[in-house]
């Protein structure tokens, strides 16, 4: 386009996109002016006006209202600073139509009553504290009238759900799904009941006795080079495989360990038993979750968005059954 040259109303719809009513518009609500009139009343647009109605259009369609736009026209505002107010507002929107889809979406799935859409609904607005106190609330009705082990208590709790600045909307649905499960007078019976047999029935009392515990955690530790070697495919016959098999035997034939007692003799029989143990917490870890508390911990992933990485116990099973025979 020349410069210096002055376009009719119609060539300047044609430019710009917008209806010649829309360019009157603009004019008349004193937006964009046009640079001259003829003397019949025509009006005539410059270059710079049409750059600036293209500028009006496209923020239009952003959804930026006139006064902002004047404020942009002007220099009284950055168009910077009008790109973060925009944001910050689609943002809200975004997060409230991903908490209306979550809602919707549990209502078809619930066949909800009245009263459950209104509760669903406060639930997708609660704060981060609101979140905490809810779950600290259920731990502290499943821990009552009995005495778990401290540091028991400590691992539950610390799985706990952190919902995102901007979930998705899978995240929003098993957050609503979780903070119903928590507040259920039924569930949280069975919560503790399952727990509480599992503390203080058959094997329960050793598994959660403090030497115990302690095993265990030394056990996660010397688990993490057993993920990070099925990770990167290190074949179980390797010598790092018969390294950390090993290792795993090391911990586990030291558990039972007493005063006058070294604990379980490692042999070869005692490494094939091992991989078949192996074998059959593969085949426990595949199965669905079963009780409320499998269901608690399954929802807290899915609002953390963080699936547990699956221990390779096919892995160690193989690794075990190398290291029982003699080294090539």
């Amino acid at each position: 386009m020349d410069r210096d040259e002055l376009y009719a109303i119609g060539d300047v719809a044609r430019r710009t996109g917008l209806s010649v009513s829309a360019v009157r518009y603009y004019a008349d609500a004193g937006v964009v002016t046009p640079a001259a009139s003829t003397p019949t009343g025509h009006r005539r647009y410059d270059v710079s006006a049409i750059a600036r109605l293209e500028l009006v259009r496209t923020l239009r369609e952003l959804d930026a209202g006139l006064d902002e736009i004047r404020r942009v026209l002007a220099g009284e505002a950055t168009l910077r600073e009008l790109a973060a107010t925009h944001l910050a507002l689609l943002e809200r929107q975004e997060a409230r139509l991903r908490s209306r889809r979550a809602v919707l979406s549990a209502i078809l799935r619930q066949d909800s009553t009245a009263e459950q859409v209104t509760l669903m609904h406060k639930l997708v607005g609660l704060s981060d504290e609101e979140r905490d106190r809810l779950i600290d609330e259920f731990w502290i009705e499943v821990s009552a009238g009995w005495e778990p082990p401290e540091r028991m208590v400590e691992w539950w709790r610390a799985a706990r759900p952190e919902l995102p600045d901007h979930p998705s909307a899978a995240q929003l649905e098993a957050w609503i799904e979780l903070a119903e499960l928590v507040q259920d007078t039924e569930v949280r019976q069975a919560v503790r009941r399952e727990l509480y047999e599992a503390c203080t029935t058959g094997a329960g009392p050793l598994m959660t006795s403090s030497p115990m515990l302690d095993a265990l955690e030394a056990g996660a530790a010397i688990g993490q080079p057993v993920m990070d070697a099925a990770r990167e495919q290190v074949p179980p016959d390797s010598p790092r495989g018969r390294e950390i098999a090993d290792q795993w035997i090391g911990w586990l034939t030291g558990i039972f360990a007493i005063a006058d007692s070294p604990g379980i003799p490692d042999t070869p029989e005692f490494r094939i038993q091992a991989a078949e143990q192996m074998l059959r917490g593969a085949e426990w870890d595949r199965r669905p979750p079963e009780g409320p508390f499998d269901r608690y911990m399954e929802l807290v992933t899915t609002v953390n968005n963080a699936p547990p990485e699956r221990f390779p116990y096919e892995w160690l099973a193989d690794a075990l059954r190398a290291s029982a025979l003699p080294p090539s």
